[in-house]
């Protein structure tokens, strides 16, 4: 895992990402937690959830899901330097 993708995983950690749901017009995809905008490690957290490093859970409000770190990402994040 490059470094990039070990930073996502550690932001997605400290809770500041979820996903936006795309309903109502919007643009789905991943955001900083309470902030308006596309999030620019977007393709990194892609890549992240395909690996089962990290989970959108199915339901937080109607647009937006948290972005959890699942046991898998958890070890990983262990053998971070």
């Amino acid at each position: 895992m490059d470094d990039e993708a070990l930073r996502a995983l550690a932001q997605v950690a400290s809770g500041h990402v979820e996903f936006h749901t795309g309903a109502w017009g919007g643009p789905a995809g991943y955001r900083w937690r309470g902030a308006a905008g596309v999030m620019p490690l977007g393709r990194v957290l892609e890549r992240l959830e395909a690996k089962h490093l990290i989970a959108v859970e199915p339901r937080l409000g109607p647009l937006e899901r948290r972005v959890t770190v699942t046991s898998d990402g958890i070890a990983a994040l262990a053998d971070m330097p």
